[in-house]
């Protein structure tokens, strides 16, 4: 199958280029608008992998799809939160599959009534959000709580390692929503908060705890839908160095009272001097997934499920979804056409292989409290 990784020399997209390089059943393509770095990467990845220089936004880019006979396409180029639908579209209409890595709340949420008629026209498929949300996130959501009769809050944390390598697109997306209002559900009503606000202290299984801050995700609107009955959903991030945490929470309030209109344009600057604090964290990062509700027996449960990444492989995560759905497509697994978000696609079990290539270790634990202390 010949996929095209769409920014796959960069932070994400390379490394779904070295998983899916090995892969038999796939033949890849590392493109991108710096056809230089496009060609050098490729030629370090070896097996057969070629490049090209491909500008999503050019009016040659269905053309340039076809004539490769691309028949999965991978989208890596965010942040997503200000694009729109075209390269999705242009996908459709060159004729080939679908998968991004989008974490952009109005691109996921909006994805299926965009391009879902393209898609089913072409006959092919269309996932968004194929990351770490919603895709595990629904995931272990699905595997803590099988066979419950009721879910009725979730509440989840990422929690990145310090020296963990970042991209200027991943600052920008965070910085996007800082001080942004953000619709949350909470106690079974919409409620405007802010981003990088709402702080708690979050507890993790093999990592220190830390103050985590609301984000804007898709899970804080597909989730009330998907899983109906909930009362709360709930989603943080939480820095390893305090430090940095409460620099974007100042941030965030000094965009709500309109001292700063724009921090997203702060990415680039911030996200170079970020690595000044790394003296002060490690290269343990994780993830934190708690769901309360009630058991087959209708008795009140909470249980959480943890995860550690050492070594910096961290950021490996975000990617694991779209790899593993690649290769279903590839080994033609995966028959559905039309657009769809990421929500149900992937069980858990099909992440496990990935954790341990990474040396990645999982917690399953019953919890009294949603966040301890």
């Amino acid at each position: 199958m010949k996929t095209v990784v769409l920014g796959g020399y960069g932070n994400f997209g390379a490394r779904i280029c070295r998983a899916l390089a090995n892969c038999p059943d796939i033949d890849l393509i590392v493109a991108g608008r710096n056809a230089d770095s496009a060609k050098a990467f490729a030629a370090e990845l070896g097996c057969g992998a070629q490049s090209m220089r491909l500008d999503c936004s050019s009016s040659d880019f269905v053309s340039s799809l076809r004539s490769i006979g691309a028949e999965l396409v991978i989208h890596t180029a965010g942040p997503f939160q200000n694009q729109g639908f075209d390269v999705a579209i242009a996908v459709a209409a060159a004729g080939a599959n679908y998968i991004d890595l989008a974490d952009g709340r109005r691109f996921v949420c909006d994805f299926k009534q965009a391009t879902d008629a393209a898609f089913l026209e072409c006959g092919k498929l269309a996932i968004t959000g194929a990351s770490t949300v919603p895709a595990l996130s629904s995931a272990v959501i699905d595997f803590l709580s099988r066979d419950w009769t009721r879910i009725d809050t979730i509440e989840f944390c990422i929690a990145p390692a310090q020296s963990a390598p970042r991209g200027v697109a991943t600052m920008a997306a965070v910085l996007n929503y800082c001080g942004a209002p953000i619709q949350v559900w909470q106690d079974g009503q919409w409620k405007t908060q802010y981003g990088w606000e709402d702080t708690a202290r979050i507890d993790f299984a093999r990592l220190h705890s830390r103050l985590g801050a609301l984000c804007d995700i898709p899970d804080l609107e597909l989730f009330p839908a998907h899983y109906q009955g909930v009362r709360t959903v709930i989603f943080r991030a939480a820095l390893e160095v305090g430090l940095t945490q409460r620099a974007l929470s100042m941030m965030a309030t000094l965009r709500r009272k309109g001292i700063i209109q724009h921090p997203e344009r702060l990415a680039k600057f911030l996200n170079a001097s970020a690595h000044a604090f790394d003296f002060l964290g490690s290269a343990l990062g994780g993830m934190v997934v708690r769901v309360a509700g009630a058991d087959k027996n209708s008795i009140a449960i909470h249980k959480a499920w943890h995860i550690a990444a050492d070594n910096d492989h961290g950021p490996e995560i975000p990617c694991m979804a779209a790899i593993i759905l690649a290769r279903k497509i590839a080994k033609k697994e995966l028959s559905q056409v039309g657009a769809h978000t990421s929500i149900g696609w992937l069980d858990l079990s099909e992440f496990q292989p990935e954790f341990e290539k990474w040396g990645m270790v999982t917690d399953v634990v019953g919890e009294e409290d949603a966040y301890g202390t």
